[in-house]
This record gives structure tokens, C-alpha cells and sequence, in this order.
């Protein structure tokens, strides 16, 4: 439900803070007041495109904030957990600032967030009905919609798309196989002579980095000999070795030491290169040992790289992404197997189709219980909205062939007057019919699951008299189970709101702008006779105000 909305700095609204309770809440005001702009606004803060054009004239920005009770929402809360957003209690609070420039960001729960997610939040909430809204009612899709909420049938037309979808992809992949049965063969038989080719390489394609070590050293195995030779020798058993060198230094530091004793720490350090020496000459004798030609060795592996070359060049890759395109081969081909597999396929296929038409079947069974309750409900509702003797009649029409949807095509067919046969809304209903038929349906989606707000912008323009008092009254009991706002100018429907907002327009320092308030008893009996009476209210009209909201 909406508790509050701030407005700040929009169109003509400096600044407006409304607190809303359930019910049926009417708003009126003189034409040009900005009834709209209460809506315009709170469509922003739901995830409507923003332009920098909405924003005050001299205001840097504009700012709109809603919040909302979602204590009777755990999908809602449920999504907000999986998104990240942190939930403050039972309160959801949607912000939208535009800068004049025409940048706009959107929060939820103070987080930044997309535009999308803002619309995914508001799909929870809130419905707007725009003054030509009902005109969705045209296209069959929104009837099939229409019925499935009704029918509570939803969830079951989500998973009918999904395995309509699956069916229609396990179809694709068995005539795939049957269409392009030659080239997969022709594919396969060029895998199978590539991997033949990697696997007589065996575990090199894995080694590719141990072998390229191995030919380097015994390709240069003479030059690693003879510097390892004059290695040894300036370090340890030529004439002038670095060894002899450093044991002559460390027995004149071991002289000087004897004298003064603050050089024992150099003569440690001199000690250490010593025995390092010494390891090094070690490690340098052990390396010598084992360096020895083979020129056997090295023409193997002259051919071992020559292949890895060879095949890396071939399937354009470097030579050390053989083993991964190896992996890939295989999988590739054990997937061309499993697809020329026609029988696999084809049982894969009528499992799909299996489930989608139990899922379908039991999909329309919903529907025609519905339908049928749907179309009494709707038809008493259409007589006392000033439609006496017109029926909607839904239709369920088999599709023929199985569809995303459902194996029924969905049709509103509507009889405005007694004794016109039923026909399609588009062709048979006027607009102000339409709008009528609309509000008889919303009354009867009222009572199943649903966004908890609707608001109606001006749904009932071009009705009057009797007709507005039955709108008025259907109004007044969908407040009952949802929270309904209304922008009216008709005092039949004022007179029913248990909460009135009022529009007003006033000039001041140069400047246009519009205020919203919140009227008392009083104030609506005034507000009652001005849209009764015009420009000039009498007792009579104020009585006649007052004994409207009485009634």
C-alpha cells in the first residue's frame, strides 16, 4: 500500500508531502489545477522515462519519493533480499531525482539501483490506469492475462512457455540432425583424423614446456660442458681461483681480528661466501656430471617438436594449446555422436511434447472454469454501470497447433445492449464503454491476488449522472479489498472517496504553481458544490454536496 509521497521541485509542484490511507482516495481540482502531475510523478518514482524538461523552472532538480507498506509482500521481499537491498521493516521506499540537464537516478532503499529494477519493484505495487488504459483491454494478449490472474493460473502459463520453449528446442536439434545428417558426418570424420593425429603425440602435448628444456640443453650441450669447465676452474682449481683468493683474505681477516674483535662480524660474512663457494662449486661439478651427448636423444626430440609444430600450425593455435584443443575436439565429438543419435532425439522430442500438453491441458482447464465465472461476474457488474442487458462472454478458441501461450487463443467478446449479438470489444464497445467494462473487471480481479494500488486517471470522462453514481459506487467497493486513488471531476465519485485530495493552481511573483491538501469535512463540502455549481455555489448546492457525501 502507499503510505507517503514527496514531490519536490516538479512541473508546477515546489514542494508537496502526502500521506495516504487505504481505502478509496479521490483527487479533484479545476481543469488545468495539475491533477495529473500526482500521478506523472509517482509513475517516475516507479521506473518511467525522465526528461530534464520536468524539472521545476529554477530548481537545479527535481526529487520524487514514495513509500510503501510491503509487509503483505514476501515475494516482494523475498526479490529485495536477492537483489541486495537492504528492506527497512515492513517500508519500501522508491526515489527518483532528475537534474535539469535531464540525468536522472533512481534508489531503492537509499541504494542506487537501474531503472529496470525500480520497474521491477514497482510491478509488486502498484497499477496506473491512464485515461485511454482501458484500450489494453483490446489486444488478446492482455485478455489472456486478464483471465490467467483472475484464474490464479499464472505460474502455470510461465511454466507452459517454458516447456513449449523446451519442446520447441528438442525439436530443433532432432531436425537439425536429420537436415544436416552429411555435413555432421563429414564433420565427424575430420574430428576423428585430427584426434588421431593429437593422440599419437600422447602425454608431449601435456610436456610441451619439459621438452622444450630438454632440446635446448642437449642441442647446446658442448658450450654447457666447457663453461661449466671454466667455471670450476676460476672458481676452485685454477691458478688464480676465486677459492684460494678468498682462503688467503679470511686467514689476514682472521690476523686482524685477533686484534680487534669488533671485525668478527665481517669475518663470519667472509666464512659464508666461503661455504657458498664451495656448495657452488659442488652444484657445478654434480650439473657437469650429467651433461653428456645423446645425439639419439636429440633427433627424437627434433621430431617430437617438429609435430607439435606441425599440428599447431595445421589448426592455427600455439604449440602449447594442443592439449586443450584436444579436449575440445573430443567434446565436440561426443556431442555430433549424441546428435546423429535420430532415436534419442526423437524420444527427447516426445517427452517434451508430453509435458507441455499435460501442462497445457491442465492450464486450460483453469481458463474455462474461469471464463465462465469471469463472464456472470463482469456482466452483473456491466448492469449497474449503466450497461444493462450487455454480457461479456470470454471464448476459448484451440490454437490448432500447440503455442507458447496455451492451446486456446483467448477472446473478450462483449454485447453492449440486449439483443446485439457478442462481438469483438474493439467493434462493439465505445470508449466510454470500455472504460466502464474495464472498472468492472479491476472490481472483479479485486478479489483474487494483485498489486495491492490501483489508480485510475480520469476513467471516467465523458459519463455523468446515473452512470457516474454507479462508477462511483464501484469505485467505493474495490476500496474495500485495494487501496484505489482516483483523479475524478465528477462529484458522484468525489463523494465516495474516504479520503480527498484537492488541486489547486495559484500565480504568485511571476511564477505558476500547484499545491495538494488534504480536506476536512468541510472543505470537501465546498470543494462537492464547487464541481456541482461552477463558479457560483448557493446553499442549495452546498446542501446538495453534503447530502451527497452523506449518501
Amino acid at each position: 500500500m502507499l503510505l507517503h509521497l514527496s514531490i519536490r521541485n516538479y512541473l508546477l509542484v515546489e514542494s508537496v508531502e502526502l500521506d495516504f490511507a487505504p481505502g478509496l482516495t479521490v483527487l479533484t481540482g479545476e481543469t488545468g489545477a495539475g491533477k495529473s502531475i500526482l500521478v506523472d510523478a509517482l509513475a517516475l518514482a516507479l521506473g518511467d522515462r525522465a526528461e530534464g524538461g520536468v524539472v521545476r523552472p529554477g530548481a537545479p532538480r527535481a526529487e520524487i519519493a514514495a513509500e510503501f507498506a510491503i509487509d503483505g509482500l514476501p515475494v516482494l521481499a523475498a526479490w529485495l533480499d536477492d537483489a541486495g537491498f537492504a528492506s527497512d521493516g515492513d517500508v519500501l521506499i522508491l526515489r527518483r531525482v532528475i537534474d535539469a540537464g535531464g540525468r536522472s537516478r533512481a534508489f531503492i532503499n537509499g541504494s542506487a539501483a537501474p531503472l529496470t529494477q525500480l520497474k521491477e519493484a514497482a510491478d509488486f505495487l502498484l497499477d496506473i490506469h491512464g485515461q485511454h488504459a482501458h484500450h489494453a483491454l483490446l489486444r488478446p494478449q492482455v485478455q489472456r492475462e486478464v483471465l490467467d490472474a483472475y484464474a490464479g493460473a499464472q505460474p502455470l502459463a510461465v511454466t507452459v512457455n517454458t516447456t513449449w520453449h523446451a519442446w520447441q528446442a528438442a525439436r530443433r536439434q532432432r531436425l537439425d540432425a536429420e537436415t544436416h545428417g552429411q555435413a555432421r558426418q563429414i564433420e565427424r570424420e575430420g574430428l576423428q583424423l585430427a584426434l588421431e593425429e593429437l593422440r599419437a603425440l600422447g602425454d608431449n602435448l601435456v610436456r610441451w614446456d619439459d621438452i622444450q628444456t630438454e632440446h635446448a640443453r642437449l642441442a647446446h650441450v658442448t658450450m654447457l660442458l666447457e663453461g661449466s669447465q671454466a667455471l670450476i676452474d676460476g672458481l676452485d682449481e685454477g691458478e688464480a681461483a676465486v677459492a684460494g683468493q678468498l682462503g688467503e683474505m679470511s686467514a689476514r681477516l682472521d690476523g686482524m681480528q685477533a686484534v680487534d674483535d669488533s671485525l668478527k662480524e665481517v669475518a663470519a660474512l667472509l666464512n659464508s661466501a666461503s661455504a657458498d663457494l664451495a656448495e657452488a662449486v659442488h652444484a657445478l661439478r654434480r650439473y657437469a656430471g650429467n651433461l653428456n651427448p645423446d645425439p639419439e636423444r636429440l633427433a627424437e626430440l627434433d621430431q617430437r617438436l617438429a609435430d607439435m609444430h606441425r599440428l599447431a600450425r595445421k589448426h592455427r593455435v600455439q604449440p602449447d594449446a594442443l592439449a586443450g584443443l584436444l579436449q575440445q575436439f573430443e567434446m565436440r565429438l561426443a556431442a555430433l555422436a549424441a546428435g546423429d543419435d535420430l532415436d534419442a532425439l526423437r524420444a527427447a522430442e516426445d517427452t517434451a511434447l508430453a509435458q507441455y500438453h499435460a501442462d497445457a491441458r491442465q492450464l486450460g482447464a483453469l481458463r474455462r472454469k474461469a471464463a465462465t465465472v469471469l463472464s456472470k461476474q463482469v456482466t452483473v457488474a456491466m448492469g449497474e454501470l449503466a450497461l444493462a442487458g450487455g454480457q461479456l462472454d470470454i471464448t476459448l478458441a484451440p490454437t490448432g497447433e500447440p503455442r507458447a501461450h496455451g492451446l486456446e487463443d483467448v477472446a473478450f467478446l462483449v454485447a453492449s445492449h440486449p439483443g446485439l449479438p457478442p462481438g469483438p470489444l474493439g467493434k462493439v464497445a465505445s470508449g466510454g464503454e470500455l472504460s466502464r467494462i474495464s472498472l468492472a473487471i479491476q472490481t472483479a480481479l479485486s478479489g483474487v491476488a494483485g498489486v495491492p494500488t490501483l489508480i485510475f486517471d480520469e476513467v471516467d470522462v465523458g459519463i455523468g449522472g446515473s452512470v457516474a453514481e454507479a462508477v462511483g459506487r464501484r469505485l467505493a467497493k474495490l476500496g474495500v479489498t485495494r487501496q484505489v486513488l482516483v483523479i475524478t471531476h465528477l462529484p458522484q465519485v468525489a463523494a465516495r472517496g474516504s479520503q480527498h485530495l484537492r488541486v489547486a493552481r495559484q500565480a504568485s511573483g511571476g511564477f505558476v504553481s500547484s499545491s495538494i491538501e488534504l480536506l476536512d469535512a468541510g472543505a470537501r463540502v465546498e470543494e462537492i458544490a464547487r464541481m456541482l455549481g461552477g463558479l457560483k455555489i448557493t446553499a442549495t448546492t452546498r446542501q446538495h454536496a453534503a447530502e451527497m457525501l452523506a449518501g
